[in-house]
């Protein structure tokens, strides 16, 4: 009989007025997969938040689907710095107290291939600029994955952003 167990490897909430980032760092290679959980709001308008690995920034690929309540689309991501569009953030301009829900799944982050990533986002506001996504990333590199950094591209996060990052093992 196989069983799967997670287990919190650490937690962070935006205690200050805003935080450029929420980085993970020292992550232990005792896990198969990792799952990165935050519920998140912007200092500024909507913004696509990035997601980086042990400080790299090149080999990154991404591709995005979404609906907005009035279309559903897709995009290739032209940044190759981070996996773009990632982690819409609700606005300081959407409702109130609202923050986006984000799930980024990475498996196998400590073997020797290219690491992928599936990343699910929801923006919940009450107006028209609900947001739901689904990124497919990709970071070309054979290294294991010791830090995580997630970042807006032209904003911050608000006090009590939060972040929680879990450690999967499979027995």
């Amino acid at each position: 009989m196989s069983y799967t167990t997670y287990k919190k490897i650490a937690s962070v909430t935006v205690t200050a007025s805003t935080a450029a980032a929420i980085e993970f760092t020292s992550i232990p290679a005792t896990y198969t997969d990792l799952l990165l959980l935050s519920s998140t709001r912007s200092s500024t308008g909507t913004v696509n938040f990035r997601v980086s690995f042990n400080g790299s920034t090149t080999g990154y690929t991404s591709k995005l689907l979404y609906g907005d309540g009035s279309s559903a689309l897709s995009a290739n991501n032209s940044v190759t710095t981070a996996i773009d569009y990632s982690n819409y953030a609700n606005a300081s301009t959407e409702t109130a107290s609202t923050f986006s829900n984000n799930q980024v799944y990475i498996p196998n982050y400590v073997g020797s291939t290219n690491k992928s990533v599936s990343i699910e986002t929801i923006r919940e506001n009450n107006a028209t600029a609900a947001l739901v996504a689904m990124t497919a990333g990709l970071w070309s590199n054979t290294a294991a994955i010791t830090s995580i950094k997630i970042e807006g591209d032209s904003a911050s996060y608000v006090l009590h952003s939060t972040a929680v990052l879990y450690g999967i093992k499979r027995y």
